[in-house]
């Protein structure tokens, strides 16, 4: 049994140690807002914070996360960087289809609490790894700036 702690709570999972953190979370404790893109850490859909920073959680063993904070997009408005993102997001109607929107929102949050008030460039290449196939790029970029300004930094 490996303990994980999920978003606050702590979890014991019976799988083997090898096992993406992506699957234990969609599968073994049915947190599906973090979805399965690629499985090999280059879209960015399963992207999730460990001690608060941004990892794909389709290529992480979980045994290399006992002792560490996960957050999955379930509980990201819990903050109030998370809270502003997703309220931005809401507000510029950002999503076309929605699929990445976790894993970007997941992205956009942790830039804001590393740089609240992030340059055009910061913003590229914080979301650069970061794919939406629908193209909401420019929708993106503008949500992350109203939360920069809604969290109390200048957009």
């Amino acid at each position: 049994m490996l303990k994980l702690n999920i978003n606050g709570k702590d979890h014991d999972v019976g799988v083997p140690a090898d096992t993406p953190l992506l699957w234990v979370l969609r599968d073994e404790l049915g947190l599906t807002g973090t979805k399965y893109g690629c499985g090999m850490s280059l879209c960015g859909a399963c992207t999730v914070h460990v001690d608060g920073q941004p990892v794909r959680a389709c290529v992480v063993p979980v045994s290399a996360l006992a002792g560490k904070r996960i957050v999955t997009v379930e509980a990201i408005g819990e903050d109030a960087t998370g809270k502003a993102v997703q309220m931005a997001w809401v507000a510029l109607g950002v999503p076309q289809c929605g699929y990445c929107q976790a894993g970007q929102i997941m992205s956009a949050t942790a830039l804001l609490k590393e740089k609240p008030r992030p340059t055009d460039a910061e913003i590229d290449t914080a979301m650069a790894g970061n794919i939406c196939r629908c193209g909401t790029y420019g929708r993106i970029r503008a949500a992350i700036k109203r939360a920069a300004g809604e969290s109390g930094a200048a957009p």
